[in-house]
């Protein structure tokens, strides 16, 4: 407990009295410290904790007094006396020029550093949620902790939606570079548990997370079959021809729209063959995938045959037509403009709840991978991602890898 003053000056009582009457609930007391400045403590959290303000103590004692006032208010909101005080001083920064430097700052590090990723990824997914956390401390009365400013910035896009998720963990990630490398205060340290920032579908509201997987083989040929790739306008038979030969691909190779523009054929000289070879490079947060070599699964047809599309041969003869420029964002363009694929997804979604889109080929990709009974671990090396991120999604892989282990166990101990 700290030593108390004998024969203490008018003022000084005066002072100290205006500092407990604040509130009832107030809790905060003061003394003079050691260099002759206002120090500050808070009874409800331990004599312990203890913030020197900057004004001295002296008996023109009326501007201390709004600072403290002003460091209660906050206070009483849920910092703690030392957040409070320095949000109290500015030093989190209010002003939309600060802002606008953090985020610069932001950019330059998700770019250049760590696991780089590119500037158009980080136009798309971190950009827009960060740009809109400036704008909103750039006003007249902007929030003074993290949670008010991630709900502001997140409440217009639906509880539990894919870009809400997006939105709110972009954010953390923000502010969490403003606290950890641009020194602001540690009161703008984003909660750990997003949860309640993301939010909860409203019952009875069906939520589409991401898409899922075709039916079925004959599913997928059937619907390629209706590409109007003889029609009698060639642009739209050369561009339908295209799009069926990199549907083809995504749906044998298991591919993300973009890998198409990555694709390409070596030689094993150990095995004498041929194989698929995909040079992209995926960058999340966790880490980044590495080139790759691909095992393809050709479909199967109604007669129970492989279908035979040639691919390999085709693409290293230069035979094999594809778009210019392959993206999620094209490929979902040219689908969305096909009366067949309208329809289907929208049986696939009435009939079995799945939302298909130009993803679906590599998903369904990973169910035949395990529908085959290929382990998790050669699957994941083939679709290019960790192992956990083949299980988180596709759950039921992992639960299969594990049930075919224990069978094999098995049989080989009887044997």
């Amino acid at each position: 407990m700290p030593l108390q003053r004998l024969n203490k000056k008018a003022w000084e009582i005066e002072f100290q009295r205006a500092v407990s009457s604040i509130d009832e609930n107030c809790g905060l007391t003061v003394t003079r410290s050691k260099i002759g400045n206002v120090e500050l403590r808070h009874r409800g959290q331990g004599f312990n904790v203890v913030k020197t303000i900057p004004f001295k103590w002296e008996e023109n004692w009326g501007d201390a007094y709004t600072r403290i006032r002003n460091i209660f208010k906050f206070i009483a909101e849920g910092h703690n006396l030392k957040a409070a005080a320095e949000l109290a001083q500015g030093k989190a920064p209010k002003k939309g020029k600060d802002w606008v430097h953090i985020l610069e700052s932001f950019k330059d590090q998700k770019i250049n550093f760590g696991t780089a990723i590119t500037e158009a990824t980080f136009n798309k997914q971190y950009l827009p949620p960060c740009e809109m956390v400036v704008n909103v401390m750039s006003k007249k009365n902007p929030p003074t902790n993290p949670a008010d400013l991630i709900d502001i910035c997140v409440k217009d896009w639906k509880p539990q939606s894919v870009s809400r998720k997006h939105r709110v963990r972009a954010i953390k990630q923000f502010l969490d570079h403003a606290v950890n490398r641009e020194g602001i205060a540690d009161i703008w340290t984003p909660p750990t548990d997003l949860s309640s920032h993301i939010g909860k579908a409203k019952k009875g509201e069906i939520q589409i997370q991401k898409a899922g997987a075709f039916e079925s083989d004959i599913q997928i040929l059937d619907f390629l079959k209706t590409l109007p790739t003889d029609s009698e306008a060639k642009k739209d038979a050369d561009a339908a021809t295209r799009w069926f030969n990199c549907f083809c691909l995504m749906a044998e190779l298991g591919l993300r729209p973009i890998e198409i523009n990555f694709l390409q054929v070596l030689f094993d000289p150990i095995n004498k063959e041929h194989y698929w070879h995909c040079t992209f490079i995926k960058k999340a947060g966790n880490g980044a995938t590495q080139p790759r070599r691909i095992e393809p699964l050709p479909l199967i047809d109604r007669d129970g045959n492989e279908v035979k599309w040639n691919l390999m041969e085709r693409f290293k003869s230069n035979l094999l037509l594809l778009p210019e420029r392959v993206t999620g964002e094209a490929a979902g363009t040219y689908l969305k403009r096909r009366e067949s694929w309208i329809q289907l997804k929208a049986d696939m979604k009435r009939l079995q709840g799945t939302n298909i889109t130009c993803y679906s080929f590599r998903h369904y990709y990973a169910l035949r991978c395990h529908l085959k009974l290929i382990d998790s671990g050669s699957a994941s090396l083939s679709m290019g991602h960790s192992i956990e991120a083949h299980h988180r999604n596709y759950p039921y892989s992992k639960e299969s890898t594990t049930t075919n282990a224990f069978k094999l166990a098995r049989a080989r101990s009887v044997a």
